[in-house]
């Protein structure tokens, strides 16, 4: 399975989710913001950070960076794509998944882990987990409050689109969402951070089998 990462300036989970991805039996491919051009690819992922400083509003501008029309064409075709906090303001900035992300309802920093409900599992990202498995993965935002008009909402909620719900909802999110699908079940936006919990040596595995589970389904 081939992964490609993107490296927007201000990214800082670029590397981590690589070397999660790597572990997981993936061929890694580094991505810079400014391309135009990408080898065949299994998975995009857009990681964690501060994406050109969150000017403007969190993944505002990597939204329209030079690769995102690529990305927006690949997840068009089926290629499978995830963006990780940041990364998830991003999708969303860029269309790819409904909703916004804003400011938590403490307006504060958080960082911690998290527990988590997996709610659907049909999708590659999820193939590894239990419906209704709990799992702990750490977040790592000031802006992971997630927020959609009510038909959006409706939506979600009827094409089983929410991927994960926070147990104990840390930042306001609407429905306690965390993570959700894309129309198409091949892109997924998520605020906690699985390659943080991918290696014994980080406190967790969790977020292991997510890749595993990439690679398995995708490969």
């Amino acid at each position: 399975m081939r992964a490609g990462v993107i490296t927007f300036p201000g990214s800082n989970c670029d590397r981590d989710a690589a070397v999660a991805l790597a572990a997981a039996g993936a061929k890694v491919v580094p991505l810079w913001h400014a391309d135009t051009e990408l080898p065949k690819l299994d998975l995009i992922v857009l990681p964690g950070g501060f994406a050109h400083g969150d000017y403007l509003r969190c993944g505002a501008i990597a939204a329209r960076a030079p690769v995102m029309s690529e990305v927006i064409r690949r997840a068009a075709a089926g290629v499978a794509v995830l963006g990780i906090c940041n990364g998830f303001q991003v999708l969303a900035e860029a269309g790819l998944v409904p909703g916004a992300v804003i400011s938590n309802a403490g307006l504060k920093f958080i960082c911690r882990p998290v527990d988590l409900e997996v709610v659907s599992t049909d999708c590659a990202f999820t193939a590894g987990y239990g419906q209704g498995q709990t799992i702990r993965l750490p977040i790592a935002h000031h802006d992971g409050n997630y927020v959609c008009g009510e038909d959006d909402l409706r939506r979600l909620e009827d094409e089983d689109r929410v991927a994960f719900r926070y147990v104990d909802n840390p930042n306001g999110s609407l429905a306690a969402i965390a993570g959700v699908l894309g129309t198409g079940r091949n892109v997924l936006g998520l605020m906690p951070h699985p390659e943080r919990a991918a290696d014994p040596k980080l406190g967790g595995t969790d977020g292991a089998a997510m890749f595993r589970a990439l690679v398995e389904t995708l490969g």
